[in-house]
């Protein structure tokens, strides 16, 4: 049975159908479309693995064109700056008067933070509510293997059966490539990959690796194209 995730808004903003949510799989990104995998050539094209993480679970994009200016001076002071076109509204979407960010001593110590330049963390407002059968979770992350390469959201896990309201995205600028930034982020940009999951409790153990798992593992590796797509792939999820 397919289980069923819902994302709910205003009843004016679902006019907006360019920004719905969609099966991540319809973004694969075209570097990866264009590389050929044969047996003359064997590339990522053929890792199923890879594969899986750009088609895995549903995309969100961009509800609205961005400037971002980031470590700039202004007024003496060393700030980010995420401007939105978007007029005053109620779709739970960033405006001039309607901003959030967390403090710097909110994540203090945080790899993001040293990411971020150590300057306060900006939000982007998010019109939709995501709601997931009882028992299960969504795990929020950048798009896997295809993020912007100017700023990523934090990733985070909300148990979303429960979480009846918006969920925003904090996010930090790539300060290891771009220490000083200013930016258009448009408006359909891929910025937050959702992969739902059912909570289970797990308990972990260890053990010795079999005589018989090396001697098939050794068996395995002779084969060289599509031998894990062949032999191990389940291709009962599907994402719609």
């Amino acid at each position: 049975m397919d289980q069923k995730i819902t994302f709910r808004a205003s009843k004016g903003y679902l006019k907006f159908e360019a920004d719905y949510p969609k099966p991540i799989k319809i973004n694969i990104p075209e570097w990866f479309k264009k590389i050929n995998h044969n047996h003359n050539n064997v590339t990522i094209k053929g890792c199923i693995p890879f594969l899986q993480s750009l088609t895995t679970g549903y995309i969100l994009s961009l509800p609205q064109d961005f400037h971002l200016e980031h470590n700039s001076l202004d007024k003496n002071s060393i700030r980010t700056q995420l401007t939105p076109n978007f007029p005053e509204n109620n779709f739970n979407l960033n405006s001039k008067g309607r901003k959030e960010c967390h403090a710097t001593y909110q994540v203090k110590g945080s790899p993001a933070l040293k990411k971020n330049n150590f300057l306060p963390v900006q939000k982007i407002l998010n019109p939709w509510i995501i709601k997931t059968p009882p028992g299960y979770s969504c795990l929020f992350v950048p798009p896997l293997n295809n993020a912007d390469d100017r700023f990523s959201i934090i990733p985070a896990i909300v148990d979303t059966d429960t979480f009846a309201m918006w969920i925003n995205f904090p996010f930090v600028v790539n300060g290891d490539k771009y220490p000083v930034l200013d930016t258009e982020l448009k408006k359909g940009t891929p910025y937050v990959q959702i992969i739902p999951f059912k909570r289970d409790s797990w308990k972990m153990k260890k053990e010795e690796q079999k005589e018989e798992e090396k001697m098939w593992l050794g068996k395995y590796f002779l084969k060289k194209l599509h031998n894990y797509k062949q032999t191990f792939w389940n291709k009962n999820t599907t994402w719609k």
